[in-house]
């Protein structure tokens, strides 16, 4: 989700923030600051932005790799859904480009008490419908979020909410069942969405796959057309400032070549998730700039099943110490990414003190090859010739390359790692439909920090998570997972998700690869979009204008 130059904030601002829990909305942006600039130790030059636009456009286009399965915002958890849908629908809260906390929806946020948070909301805050938005319309929203039926991808951030009432006609209180530093966090993702009530249910079941949106951000939806592109439309009653475009076009391009391409010639003015074999084309044939940004994003390889061989850790250990990391970030990432064996980037520690990091960092996975001790470790757990099978799609080298090269340790410590190739609009299901899984035991995984915690990567492994498709469970694991969320101070939660990383890390839940900065191309005629992740919750489009 999932999976950036950010703002740099003092150590001693940051022992202020939350040093009780009367929290506004400004000493909340100071808790989720942003990362060290340039963390990671990343070898591409990281940009905090690209030049403001200086005029307005017509339209532009923009090149996604895959159409979105829907628009509804509870299922907005993959980059094809939210890098369209930060422009229509708003939240309560905003992240940044910066990636830091500001007012959304909400013009303010506070906290009376630790399980208690209070949303003053704006007035006069139009729905594309026209219609002005009231704090029935937020309850109604958070509410859809915990609907069962709903299957929501943000059900997880809900599980301490114990109820959300409208306190005033724009104001909305949540209470929680008990002390939760996730949940505001939290509120500018999609997870913290506001549609107008009336038209969700007019649309019914359809809502997010026909018709409008009914948000309230710089754009409404406009046309959708099937298998090819969706149109937003500039919204001119937006109550924030006002669209530089006046319509942005998205074009569904799944295959990588057919991306880079519709770049090259014009066909398409800009995208995000550059596929990696790209890079030096897109830098040296000139049509335009191709920036690198914080991406807060590590490449992984997900274990989604323990009935097979990967049950026994002394085969994921062997995994993890034949593959070749350095080999996957020159080729795979073309050398723009750094090798890890952390799950966690070093930026989404930016808040935590330096003991704190180095505690978290501290002895983690092995990244240097040593195949003779995986030989060693997969004869020793009896799986000489046992088949692991790998998902593999064509969506970029990025995950094609790091597919063969699991295949490739694995042919060398013994083990029969057989690939199978998905589409890539199938790709998604494998993260929302257990029944794609079925008979996978790994996929690539590139994972985004949907705020600037790392609880949000480590609470994947907590017993029933969404993405803890390998079902780990581990009552000492959960118990620290519960205790880093109901500890608000930034240092003491820090060090309880040290503890945390360090569990994931000898457990080999998942198998940590590299760190991936944020890659966007815009040609010679447009500028304004953000290098960092934030455009997956950031109406960034709104941003875009003329270049000259």
């Amino acid at each position: 989700m999932t999976p950036t130059a950010p703002a740099r904030r003092t150590a001693a601002r940051r022992r202020l923030v939350l040093a009780t829990a009367l929290l506004s909305a400004a000493a909340l942006a100071a808790a989720c600051s942003g990362p060290p600039r340039g963390a990671g130790g990343s070898a591409v030059q990281l940009s905090a932005d690209t030049p403001a636009a200086k005029g307005e456009l017509d339209s532009f286009t923009w090149a996604t790799y895959a159409e979105p399965p829907t628009l509804d915002y509870v299922q907005a958890f993959d980059y094809p859904q939210n890098t369209v849908l930060a422009n229509v629908c708003e939240s309560l809260m905003r992240w940044t480009p910066q990636l830091t906390l500001a007012p959304g929806l909400a013009e303010k946020a506070s906290s009376p008490d630790p399980t208690t948070w209070v949303y003053d909301l704006r007035a006069g805050v139009h729905f594309h419908d026209g219609t002005v938005m009231t704090a029935d319309d937020v309850v109604y929203s958070l509410g859809r979020q915990t609907n069962p039926d709903n299957a929501s991808a943000w059900a997880q951030v809900f599980q301490n909410v114990d109820s959300v009432t409208a306190t005033g006609p724009l104001q909305v209180t949540v209470k929680l069942k008990q002390p939760d530093s996730q949940f505001p966090q939290y509120m500018a993702t999609a997870a913290g969405v506001v549609a107008a009530r009336a038209g969700v249910e007019a649309a019914g079941k359809d809502y997010g796959t026909s018709g409008g949106l009914d948000c309230t951000g710089p754009f409404k939806l406009g046309g959708w057309a099937k298998g090819q592109s969706i149109e937003l439309q500039r919204f001119d009653g937006y109550w924030g400032t006002r669209a530089k475009a006046g319509k942005v076009v998205f074009s569904f391009l799944t295959d990588a070549s057919a991306r880079t391409n519709a770049m090259l010639t014009g066909d398409v003015d800009g995208g995000y998730l550059i596929p990696t074999e790209s890079y030096d084309r897109l830098k040296k044939d000139g049509p335009g700039t191709l920036y690198f940004g914080e991406g807060l994003s590590t490449v992984n390889v997900n274990v989604t099943s323990m009935h097979g061989p990967l049950g026994d850790l002394r085969v994921r250990q062997a995994l993890s110490l034949a593959l070749d990391r350095s080999g996957f970030v020159k080729a795979g990432l073309s050398g723009a990414g750094t090798v890890t064996g952390s799950l966690t980037t070093r930026a989404a520690w930016g808040a935590a003190p330096d003991d704190v990091r180095r505690t978290a960092f501290d002895g983690l996975t092995p990244t240097a090859q040593d195949i003779d001790k995986a030989k060693a470790l997969v004869k020793e757990a009896g799986a000489s010739g046992r088949t692991i099978v790998m998902a593999t799609s064509t969506i970029g080298q990025d995950v094609s390359l790091l597919a063969t090269a699991v295949q490739a340790a694995g042919a060398r410590i013994g083990l029969d790692v057989q690939l199978r190739t998905i589409a890539p609009n199938a790709f998604t299901a494998l993260f929302t439909d257990p029944k794609a899984r079925e008979g996978i035991d790994l996929f690539p995984e590139t994972y985004y920090d949907s705020i600037t915690d790392p609880l949000d990567l480590l609470v994947n492994f907590r017993t029933g998570a969404y993405q803890n498709f390998a079902g780990y469970s581990d009552k000492a694991y959960d118990d620290l997972v519960d205790q880093a969320t109901a500890e608000y101070d930034p240092a003491r939660r820090g060090a309880i998700e040290a503890k945390l990383q360090q569990t994931a890390s000898q457990q080999l839940l998942w198998i940590p690869v590299a760190e991936w900065p944020t890659a966007v191309f815009l040609n010679k005629r447009i500028t304004g979009a953000p290098t960092t992740i934030a455009y997956m919750y950031y109406p960034w489009a709104a941003d875009v204008g003329a270049a000259r």
